[in-house]
């Protein structure tokens, strides 16, 4: 393995030269030449200063969508699918701990790595698809800006357009340390949900229980319908964009590998307020609708504070309306901000918060004109706000297995990150986290086009999906054998913290065997195709609508 290892001023791939300096973070700053070992309080400090990038992903992912997802499991089947947040919580941490080596390392954003290490065809695939799902999930944060507003007694076109100035206005600060401070104050407002659930005085028993216990409520007739529920939640929690974003504002903060271990525990704290946010919308609900007549019987995320006013009285129902309007803020940063690096990164204009909107007009102009386009969208009289909440929840699901595979090849990809490539054990998690995408995707995609599905259409699909994955395993795992001994090289960690990804000009392009290419390219073709029947039926139900 060739292995490069650059001096402090060598910026390596990184696109951007503002990608390369002092880390100045909201909580404290980091100077470039700074190689001091960390003792005692210093690690407290050179936390502080990191902490921002996982946080931010994390929370951004507890936005109007998952609202609406965990309060309908709580409403509709009280605590008995809180098993599944825990369940994803080490896919979060590998998904995202692998886009935080990719950025620290290379210096590259993540839709750019994957244009140059698999062509322009198979980059321009993963762009389109993140810019439509992103387009349309920022829709969604707006949707849950209107509701959050409708339920404080605020008009909806102030609200509206208010919130899309806030959104504007904080990233076109010219000073990433003031975005960062923004962001993170949303964050904590986050923690407004904690109250709430406290407020509810939930049985923490039962809590626990539902942790623990995998439950598929609803018994053979309404296995379906959890089932679709579970694949919604696993597609709120885990969905592309975080890829994107994460990847390319570790770049932007200026992280590199000599700080891995600190941005690891930002990740786990993230995931932690991401779980604890989840759990205390299911528990608050599932205590507000228990024994009311609106139980199993969702709405909408107004639906939910109005519910916890009735129970808990109207500072609930309040400070849950105040958390929705928080978390659909949050989530139009993130999601607005993955976009424009995305786009950014693929076409070679500047791209960093650290600079004015001068120069960089077009990442600023991306980044403005998702947030006004969802704006307008929200506003129109008559739009089908509620099928596009469904629909982006759909086309997540669909789309997540494609994303979770390039991420997987580029962390196998010695020349990108040299060292700092996957071992065996992360390499077989990974690889059964997208074998269960793909099913869960397939029967999203599936339940999307016949609703009529039954329990046992479904349980089909999960065992063809079982037995097609074990066939793949198998093969993988007989070439990897044959190659033990003849073209398998160990890989030597020594010296990884100064470790850097070459210029992308002086990376060899992977040789992809056929094998591989071929089932790339199936999955493609099962995406698009998949992906166009989605919203193909969404529109035709707009349109009936």
């Amino acid at each position: 393995m060739t292995s490069q290892t650059m001096d402090l001023d060598g910026a390596g791939a990184v696109l951007d030269p503002e990608h390369v300096g002092d880390i100045r973070g909201a909580l404290g700053t980091i100077r470039h030449d700074d190689l001091a070992p960390r003792s005692g309080s210093a690690v407290l400090k050179t936390l502080l200063a990191i902490v921002g990038p996982g946080l931010i992903v994390m929370v951004g992912d507890n936005d109007a969508g998952a609202f609406a997802t965990y309060g309908q499991a709580g409403q509709n089947y009280g605590t008995r699918l809180l098993w599944t947040l825990l369940l994803l919580v080490p896919v979060l941490y590998v998904n995202q701990e692998m886009v935080v080596r990719l950025g620290a390392v290379t210096g590259v954003g993540h839709a750019r790595l994957i244009m140059e290490r698999f062509g322009k065809f198979w980059g321009a695939f993963s762009v389109i698809d993140l810019f439509i799902l992103n387009a349309l999930t920022i829709v969604t944060e707006f949707i849950g800006i209107t509701l959050a507003a409708a339920y404080l007694g605020l008009p909806k076109v102030p609200a509206v357009l208010l919130a899309a100035a806030i959104v504007v206005a904080a990233a076109f600060t010219g000073s990433f340390r003031r975005f960062e401070r923004i962001a993170l104050a949303f964050c904590g407002a986050s923690l407004l949900l904690i109250p709430v659930y406290v407020f509810a005085h939930p049985a923490t028993s039962e809590l626990a229980r539902g942790f623990v216990i995998p439950q598929l409520p609803g018994g053979a007739g309404g296995l379906s319908t959890v089932m679709l529920l579970v694949i919604g939640i696993v597609g709120t929690t885990v969905a592309p964009w975080q890829l994107f974003f994460q990847q390319s504002y570790v770049i932007d903060k200026r992280i590199t590998p000599r700080f891995m271990k600190y941005e690891k525990a930002d990740l786990i704290i993230g995931i932690v307020t991401v779980v604890v946010g989840g759990a205390a919308i299911m528990g608050a609900t599932t205590v507000a609708f228990a024994h009311s007549h609106l139980f199993g019987h969702f709405t909408d995320a107004a639906g939910l504070a109005a519910g916890l006013q009735a129970y808990g009285g109207r500072a609930v129902g309040v400070l849950f309306a105040i958390a929705l309007l928080d978390a659909s803020i949050i989530g139009a940063f993130a999601v607005s901000l993955s976009t424009a690096y995305a786009l950014s990164d693929v076409f070679g204009i500047h791209h960093s918060l650290h600079r004015g909107v001068r120069s960089a007009k077009g990442f600023y102009a991306v980044y403005a004109a998702l947030i006004g386009l969802a704006a307008i969208i929200v506003l129109i009289p008559g739009s089908p706000l509620g099928l596009l909440t469904e629909g982006v929840q759909a086309l997540a699901g669909v789309l997540l297995p494609s994303a979770s595979i390039y991420l997987l090849l580029l962390c196998n990809d010695r020349e990108v990150l040299g060292p700092w490539v996957n071992g065996n054990k992360t390499n077989a998690f990974t690889g059964t986290v997208v074998a269960v995408l793909v099913a869960l995707s397939v029967i999203l995609t599936a339940s999307v086009l016949f609703p009529t599905i039954s329990a046992r259409q479904i349980l089909d699909i999960m065992i063809a999906c079982g037995a097609a994955g074990v066939l793949v395993a198998g093969f993988v795992l007989s070439r990897r054998l044959r190659a033990v001994g003849v073209a398998a090289d160990p890989v030597d960690r020594s010296g990884r913290e100064n470790w850097r990804m070459p210029p992308l000009h002086l990376l060899q392009r992977p040789a992809m065997a056929t094998s591989r290419k071929l089932g790339i390219g199936a999955l493609r073709v099962y995406l698009a195709i998949a992906t166009i029947l989605v919203i193909v039926k969404i529109v035709e139900l707009a349109i009936g609508h």
